[in-house]
């Protein structure tokens, strides 16, 4: 798993492309870069959000997407994130 890939799926700001407060299903992220240079990255992402019903299934999935900013430090590693 990238650097990249391991900040998304543990980041809060994902949960601002969500529609309806349900949960991110890390399962279903997916991310493509659009462009990089040696220490900032835009991506593009896309994800399910989960929404449960009051007895505590799932009850229908959303289809969020968005891009993000990236700030990267001279490892490859995530330093700040912004919602574009």
């Amino acid at each position: 798993m990238s650097a990249i890939e391991a900040y998304l799926k543990s980041c809060r700001e994902l949960v601002r492309f969500c529609s309806q407060s349900g949960w991110i299903d890390n399962d279903s992220l997916h991310y493509a870069i659009v462009w990089q240079n040696e220490d900032e990255v835009l991506v593009e992402i896309e994800f399910d959000e989960l929404l449960m019903q009051g007895t505590g299934g799932s009850a229908d999935r959303v289809s969020c997407f968005g891009q993000m900013r990236l700030l990267l430090d001279r490892f490859g590693r995530v330093v700040q994130a912004d919602i574009l």
